[in-house]
């Protein structure tokens, strides 16, 4: 019995402190979108959560400990807001039309009050190597590995042309996506999502197989 009651305590702690450490990632990560890795601060982020600061080092040993965990946050989150449901159409362009769609904005439709944290940091971190940097290379590597797969399919199944190169295809494709990221955060401009749907559209029929 004495071991029952210690395993039901122990289970309780343990949910207990997944639940801070994910009010923490959920505080942190809304923080980081909105003002970047520059507005992050131990303290504030601490004190939004309702921690002290002890308390958030219970649960990171470090500041970029922390950078790096938001970071990782992020790309759940986005995965969790539209990739995995983008995944579940058919494998060609209807699967990358998809992703593309629901990547421009993502940010806020997932409910974060700023603009996607990863292309931020593509600007904030370019001449600040170091682990943080490091990891969100890896990320962004990742993102457009699954891309060029993507559009491999959409060339497989006959909907791009055989000849399309899909390095430079992706790479417009995230030219595009970080315009729209500059011209609605940065210059609020009302007519990004549009002018943003016009490229795509424009991309996507440069690319496709008329045959």
């Amino acid at each position: 019995m004495a071991l029952e009651k210690y395993d039901r305590s122990c289970f309780f702690r343990c949910m207990k402190s997944k639940q801070t450490k994910q009010r923490l990632l959920n505080t942190g990560l809304d923080l980081l979108s909105v003002e970047g890795l520059e507005g992050l601060s131990i303290g504030r982020v601490a004190a939004e959560a309702g921690l002290s600061k002890s308390g958030l080092f219970a649960h990171v040993q470090s500041k970029q400990a922390l950078e790096i965990e938001l970071f990782d946050a992020s790309a759940e989150l986005a995965y969790r807001s539209y990739v995995e449901e983008a995944l579940k159409q058919p494998a060609g362009f209807a699967r990358l039309r998809a992703l593309v769609e629901g990547w421009l904005g993502w940010s806020g439709k997932a409910g974060l009050r700023g603009g996607c944290p990863v292309a931020a940091a593509l600007f904030e971190l370019d001449d600040r190597p170091g682990p943080v940097r490091d990891h969100v290379a890896m990320l962004e590597r990742r993102w457009r590995h699954l891309l060029l797969q993507l559009t491999a399919e959409t060339i497989e199944a006959g909907e791009f042309r055989k000849e399309l190169d899909p390095e430079q295809f992706v790479w417009e494709l995230c030219g595009i996506y970080l315009s729209h990221h500059a011209s609605s955060r940065f210059m609020h401009d009302p007519a990004s999502g549009p002018r943003a749907a016009v490229a795509l559209e424009a991309l996507f029929e440069r690319a496709k197989s008329h045959n």
